[in-house]
């Protein structure tokens, strides 16, 4: 079994004491080893030492976090191709479809901390059915609503958004109660599935929405969503089932400064995760390219998240989950700072695509590697649902913010990608923000910059 610096072995209660005593800003790594020992603590067993690592029921478990992530990501990183097919019939602004496409990832993880406590109090069996459901109905009930956009916000944004938050937090929290050595490699494979959805679902769609209207599409989508995903979540079982209240908030949480700062790089980070997905579509509008070419950039765009979620689960076993997060953001920020604002030609574009698209998807497999590394199975539950819940501004804003940069510029259909660069390095400032962020805490945990962490 490969060692991270932050280990899940447990040190005696002598040494956690020890560890626990006042240290220096360099000795963070100590604390946080003493911090996962004592909450994983009871009476006879250690929660670490009692994963399986492995087995049917793990792997079975697993299969249905990843169908539960193909469909939540899938469907909120092909809006874009959505978007475009509304802006087209004339619908509404650029601005407005971009809020109901946040609305429904800002409920997804602003409702995590009320996700946390639903799962605990029925389980995560149901939690997963419900959540599901209420995914397919969603996306069921807005082919009713394409000429209507105040219903768009009710059914893509609120009701497919709470679905969204259910499945999300069991697919977050269900890989640590099964694997331990190789958790990062399960959240990869977990958040790959999503990516792979975004990817399929993209040409789905628009080949579907050029022979049936926009309308059936979404009616067909929710029914195949239903279909697929309610048998698949009776399979989903605890290792380990927390019955009872769980906290809302946790503030001590907070007394670990590294959390604290892998927190607020998540916060930023967020703003600007959805730029891309979001705009690539109406971007390549913008060079002369038909609406298939913007499908197939955003379906290549969510293929190399998908490789990026699993490249980076694999990164995160070998070189440490915060050193993948600090080369995620880097990356995402470098690629549209440098990268994207030059793009006029389709190779160009393209190339974006891909590194940006690998980024994307290593944020979403490394944060929570980081926290749940950085608390363990006990905490990972309510450290994952403040660490999402602080996503939600940026979730809710950072699409928006860019849309309405994107008008004030002279609007997607100026024929011309300059009105574009504002938002452009908007979302590539609040990247590298970001990357800092979790540079601070790299350099808190250890200041070998070479060492596993």
């Amino acid at each position: 079994m490969s060692t991270t610096t932050l280990e899940l072995q447990r040190p005696s209660r002598a040494s956690t004491t020890n560890s626990i005593a006042p240290q220096t800003r360099s000795s963070d790594y100590e604390n946080t080893r003493a911090r996962r020992s004592s909450d994983d603590e009871a009476p006879s067993t250690d929660a670490s030492l009692a994963i399986p690592d492995g087995g049917q029921s793990a792997y079975t478990v697993l299969f249905s976090c990843a169908l539960f992530t193909f469909w939540l990501n899938g469907l909120g990183n092909s809006w874009g191709v959505v978007q475009a097919a509304l802006l087209n019939q004339g619908l509404t602004s650029t601005a407005t479809l971009s809020f109901v496409g946040s609305l429904s990832i800002t409920f997804s993880v602003i409702l995590s901390l009320l996700s946390v406590r639903f799962m605990c109090l029925v389980g995560a069996k149901w939690a997963g059915l419900i959540g599901v459901t209420l995914l397919g109905l969603g996306q069921l009930t807005s082919g009713f609503m394409t000429s209507n956009v105040a219903g768009l916000f009710g059914t893509t944004g609120i009701l497919f958004g709470t679905g969204s938050s259910l499945c999300f937090m069991v697919a977050s929290v269900l890989p640590s109660q099964y694997f331990s050595s190789k958790l990062g490699l399960a959240n990869g494979l977990v958040k790959f599935a999503g990516s792979i959805g975004g990817t399929i679902l993209s040409i789905s769609l628009n080949k579907l929405i050029l022979r049936v209207g926009t309308a059936w599409t979404l009616r067909i989508v929710g029914i195949c969503c239903l279909a697929t995903g309610i048998p698949v979540a009776f399979l989903v079982k605890e290792h380990n089932p927390r019955r009872g209240r769980a906290p809302f908030f946790d503030f001590s949480l907070f007394r670990n400064l590294s959390f604290t700062f892998i927190f607020l790089a998540g916060a930023t980070g967020v703003f600007a995760l959805f730029v891309p997905p979001f705009f690539l579509p109406l971007f390549a509008q913008s060079l002369g390219l038909s609406s298939t070419v913007g499908a197939y950039l955003t379906a290549g765009f969510n293929f190399c998240a998908a490789v990026g979620k699993l490249g980076s689960g694999v990164l995160c076993d070998r070189i440490g989950a915060v050193n993948t997060l600090l080369l995620a953001m880097l990356l995402n920020a470098i690629s549209m700072l440098a990268i994207w604002p030059v793009s006029n030609i389709l190779p160009t574009l393209s190339i974006f695509a891909i590194i940006n698209g690998m980024a994307n998807g290593a944020f979403f497999t490394a944060l929570p590697t980081v926290v749940t590394q950085i608390y363990g199975p006990s905490r990972a539950g309510v450290a994952m649902g403040m660490t999402i819940t602080g996503w939600s501004v940026g979730f809710f804003m950072g699409a928006p913010i860019a849309g309405y940069l994107l008008q004030a510029a002279g609007g997607a259909k100026a024929g011309s990608i300059s009105p574009y660069r504002p938002a452009i390095f908007y979302a590539g400032s609040i990247a590298l923000v970001s990357a800092t962020f979790v540079l601070v805490a790299r350099l808190r945990l250890d200041p070998k910059l070479l060492k596993k962490v």
